[in-house]
């Protein structure tokens, strides 16, 4: 099957344009509500999610969605992923939180799977209207130009995100001193944020701890498709049908194996 790569970044352009934009540091009182204590969710996430699950679908007849708002109110949607059916995974907006509160880390994200394989993947960052695309095999692109992950560098001078913390299982026990003293450490409350950066030199590594498929589909593709070594931190390879675990994101397969050391048990 041939996807039409070029529809999908229209479609999510023409969401942003449509429902993020418009609301950027507008948002009225009444288009901000909690699903649960402190996960927010916005017309524009709500917006984002209709306008994608009427247009994607017509891309590819019979493929279904499973966004992160339809998820919270119906979640045997993500059995469809398991089950092997042709999905599209979206995050409306990745980074709700910062979005809420004006700042510019956020972004969309959208991963088309296949029999448990992500096939294609976008990610969107409305801001500064970067779209970068990706297909299993064929590089990841960013208006034209093919992208790759950092070089790899000693240690101490690499810049990460650590989606992690002392208190979580099979964290190093002197983790919090070993994350105070190497390079950079961050955590921005934007998974789209930092697979965009890890791919346009501004990032080398990331760890996460928590395994959302709207979180990590497409950008884990993406990061592939730039020369990216990437595995859960019990080595095995990452799938959108695995929802439990830790996934870390690096130049190489050298450079992984180094900062697993540093940080896990």
């Amino acid at each position: 099957m041939t996807l039409d790569i070029e529809a999908v970044a229209r479609a999510i352009r023409e969401a942003s344009e449509r429902e993020i934009m418009p609301r950027f540091r507008k948002l009225e009182r009444h288009e901000i509500t909690e699903k649960k204590p402190g996960d927010l969710v916005t017309a524009a996430d709500l917006g984002v999610e209709r306008i994608l699950g009427e247009r994607l679908p017509e891309i590819v007849p019979g493929s279904r969605m499973v966004g992160e708002e339809g998820v919270h109110h119906d979640a045997t949607l993500v059995d469809l992923i398991k089950a092997g059916e042709a999905v599209w995974i979206v995050d409306p907006v990745d980074g709700t939180s910062n979005f809420a509160d004006g700042k510019p880390m956020f972004g969309v994200q959208v991963a088309f799977v296949q029999g448990g394989v992500t096939r294609a993947a976008w990610i969107y960052h409305p801001v500064s209207e970067r779209m970068i695309a990706a297909e299993l095999g064929g590089g990841a692109w960013l208006e034209g130009r093919r992208l790759s992950v950092m070089a790899t560098c000693a240690f101490e001078a690499m810049r990460g995100a650590l989606y992690a913390g002392p208190a979580r299982p099979g964290m190093h026990p002197d983790f919090k001193a070993r994350a105070d003293r190497y390079g950079e450490a961050r955590y921005r409350r934007c998974c789209a944020q930092e697979y965009l950066d890890m791919v346009t030199g501004e990032l080398h590594f990331a760890l996460f701890t928590r395994l959302l498929p709207w979180d990590h589909a497409a950008g884990v593709l993406i990061h592939a498709e730039a020369g990216g070594h990437a595995r859960l931190t019990d080595g095995r390879e990452y799938a959108p049908t695995i929802h439990e675990g830790y996934i870390l994101l690096a130049p190489d397969r050298a450079s992984w194996a180094e900062i697993r050391a540093h940080f896990l048990a």
